[in-house]
């Protein structure tokens, strides 16, 4: 079986253990053995990145963007191997998988573009014969700590802006699923990068993470975890004087009006609430019904999850996938036990599947006669689990969508430009739908939500440079 090590200085180094790579659709299936870092090959990781970092920083641009270019141009070549690796390590489907690794290539494609676009102002001061030159900078060495969710899209949205602005990176995948992570970064490795402008450092997030926000040598930490990690993690870069972004968790709304088109409504919410085994933070799991169209609503749903496919992930016809682990899938299982304990009524599915390979399956689940109060309508389950919550009209369906302490993504299903338009406005969350699922981003816009689920500048697209660069100010006598 092969191991796969840490990547330093542009070389390949290994760790003092290695952990396997398991597929959650068949348990039987070992990928590979990965390396477990410990706090040495962080501090070789930070001094090579360190090293590197003048000449990158000042070095040439068209070089910079050749080489991300060249990193986007093999992520597209490769998208169905890279899918089906990233299927058989995650759990999503292959079609999903290939997705997500053609985004990756995406990114990297646009963020080539961006290392030309870079741009900064020149005003008149106020005192005569002066000129004031305003331009954005590197941040330095960034540290990069990614979930297990989106094994090689999330690496691809913090790494490339990273580059393509002029720092240096260390990575820290998510221990579940390094195998995306270990191969973007192969890619890396032959792009024409000069050594130790990236790093890949693979291990636990106790030991790795932990030693990549506390370093000296780190400027910047982006994150993207837990809300209880996350927010550990603010307070150390805070009393670090390190840069921070966090992106965490959600309990994303998807209100339904009494005058949505019904089968648009069932679709989307299907979406949003199953697909990817609801393991995505945009996922909405709170499904918000006006009391006029709840009956038919809750009907729809359970003929549509009817028709739902679960199966391994690289099975043909497969809609839904196997839960990430068995950690994840039992956390998955308590919900629905919490639920029904709380006196929600179980419409359909919440139960572990026992199918032709071992693996962590279950049938999607919907609560009905859900409130707003209860657990798993306040607590991100983080699986294939929503909760329908009858309400009267569409101002009581905005209170209820805004009382959550997160505020990442929010739908609407209405045929009504007014209330799509008040709830565009009023809604309190960062990125709002119209008839569309909750969970669908374009990488060339900002993403990130409000409240409790993000913390910091915006990622993707051109906002990405608000944090990855700091600003300069120079005054300079004519």
């Amino acid at each position: 079986m092969q191991n796969f090590d840490n990547l330093i200085a542009g070389e390949w180094r290994a760790g003092a253990s290695y952990s396997p790579n398991v597929n959650p659709s068949n348990l039987a299936d070992v990928l590979g053995q990965y390396t477990q870092g410990d706090a040495a090959h962080v501090d070789a990781a930070v001094a090579a990145a360190t090293t590197a970092f003048p000449a990158w920083a000042t070095g040439n641009i068209q070089a910079r963007s050749d080489a991300l270019d060249k990193i986007g141009t093999e992520l597209l070549a490769r998208k169905e191997e890279l899918g089906t690796l990233l299927a058989r390590e995650e759990g999503k489907t292959k079609a999903e998988g290939i997705g997500e690794a053609t985004r990756a290539g995406q990114i990297f494609k646009f963020f080539a573009g961006e290392c030309l676009r870079l741009s900064g102002e020149l005003l008149p001061s106020v005192r005569p014969n002066i000129g004031v030159e305003i331009t954005r900078e590197p941040v330095g060495v960034v540290g990069l700590i990614t979930p297990w969710n989106f094994p090689i899209a999330i690496p691809a949205w913090k790494i490339a802006p990273a580059l393509a602005l002029g720092n240096c990176v260390v990575l820290k995948p998510a221990d579940l699923v390094p195998g995306s992570a270990w191969a973007l970064s192969e890619i890396i490795s032959r792009s024409g990068i000069q050594a130790g402008v990236f790093n890949l450092v693979m291990g636990r997030g106790s030991v790795i993470g932990e030693a990549l926000v506390n370093h000296p040598g780190i400027h910047a930490i982006s994150f993207t975890g837990s809300v209880g990690v996350g927010r550990n993690i603010a307070i150390q870069c805070v009393t670090n004087h390190k840069k921070v972004q966090l992106e965490m968790g959600g309990k994303n709304p998807q209100v339904v009006l009494d005058d949505a088109d019904l089968a648009q409504a069932v679709e989307l919410s299907v979406q949003s609430a199953f697909y990817s085994t609801g393991q995505r933070c945009t996922a909405s799991s709170r499904l918000i019904v006006t009391e006029g169209i709840y009956p038919k609503f809750i009907e729809a749903m359970k003929a549509r999850m009817a028709k739902i496919k679960v199966g391994d992930a690289l099975a043909q016809g497969t809609d839904v996938g196997p839960v990430s682990s068995k950690s994840q899938l039992e956390q998955n299982l308590s919900y629905i036990e919490i639920g029904q304990g709380e006196g929600a009524t179980l419409a359909a599915g919440g139960e572990r599947l026992k199918l032709e390979t071992d693996g962590y399956y279950m049938s999607p689940a919907l609560f009905s006669e859900s409130a707003a109060h209860m657990r798993i309508n306040r607590e991100e389950v983080f699986g294939p689990v929503a909760s329908v919550i009858r309400v009267k009209n569409y101002e009581e369906a905005l209170a209820t969508a805004n009382d959550t302490e997160f505020g990442l993504s929010a739908g609407i299903a209405t045929t009504s430009l007014r209330y799509a338009t008040h709830f565009k406005r009023h809604s309190q969350a960062g990125m709002v739908m119209v008839n569309l699922p909750t969970a669908g981003v374009d990488y060339h816009v900002p993403f990130g939500g409000r409240k409790g689920s993000s913390y910091g500048p915006r990622e993707q697209g051109k906002y990405a440079q608000e944090f990855f660069t700091t600003v300069k100010t120079a005054y300079m006598l004519a």
